[in-house]
């Protein structure tokens, strides 16, 4: 596929994804999310990615949809967004959330509406201090979708997910950091730097021990703690057979850096 929305790369173990209409602040179309669904496959396909970063180019990360794609015309049927949340949203945040390696976004700016609750659906979010979170919908007479009711409350708990998803009132990265909705905020300058070096980090990584890190947080919610302590056994069963943990182990010994290779 020739992308014409996204810029792609892969790069020792890296995989790239930036969103790419700076002109309308990232903001999707069908034919974006056509492109990102085809690289999303092509990461969870290659055994060489072990990590994943996510950003926007220009001033903002992702504006959300673009309005104008689906603008409802005077007199004409109205565009089922339950569709397009089914058909495309919902898809995106659930395949950033299986991915088997860590995910960063980068957010360099804006992250409105949908985009927004897509940074919120990756494993770790470093944002710019200029950056912002918005959740517009309630402007638009809309709920926050692409798992905003899901991630908000979870993250900074429900008093301020309600004033955020009812108010629409732009959040500050720095507070944002603050208040628990993403990792941490850097200066604009120092973004991308920081960002390379924690891909850097995670792409020599353990990156089937990171997976099931992954995996058990996000089903730690929804089990007991009994439940929780038999996934955890069953996990670091699997882990202890795997050659990370044996490398891991032999350069603690050693006195060595490990030379792990995600397996």
């Amino acid at each position: 596929m020739n992308y014409e929305n996204i810029l792609f790369d892969i790069t020792d173990g890296v995989a790239t994804l930036t969103l790419n209409r700076p002109d309308k602040l990232n903001s999707f179309t069908q034919a974006m999310h056509e492109e990102v669904r085809h690289a999303m496959h092509k990461i969870s396909h290659d055994k060489s990615v072990r990590v994943m970063v996510l950003t926007g180019a220009g001033r903002g990360f992702c504006a959300g949809q673009d309005l104008s794609d689906r603008a409802v015309e005077p007199g004409a049927r109205p565009v089922d967004l339950g569709d397009s949340v089914e058909k495309n949203y919902a898809p995106l945040v659930l395949a950033l959330r299986a991915l088997p390696m860590p995910v960063i976004c980068a957010v360099n700016g804006v992250a409105a509406g949908a985009g927004a609750n897509i940074a919120l659906a990756c494993d770790i979010v470093l944002a710019a201090k200029s950056a912002s979170f918005v959740e517009v919908f309630c402007k638009l007479g809309l709920i926050p979708d692409t798992g905003g009711t899901y991630f908000l409350p979870r993250l900074v708990g429900s008093a301020r997910a309600m004033g955020l998803a009812m108010l629409g009132d732009k959040l500050s990265a720095e507070k944002a950091e603050s208040w628990g909705l993403i990792w941490k905020a850097v200066p604009d300058e120092e973004l991308a730097a920081e960002t390379q070096a924690m891909a850097r980090h995670f792409a020599t990584a353990p990156t089937k021990g990171l997976a099931f890190t992954k995996q058990a947080l996000h089903c730690s919610p929804h089990h007991s703690l009994q439940q929780q302590l038999a996934l955890e056994c069953e996990m670091m069963s699997e882990l202890g057979r795997s050659d990370d943990y044996r490398e891991g182990v032999a350069a603690f010994m050693e006195k060595r850096v490990p030379q792990f290779k995600g397996k």
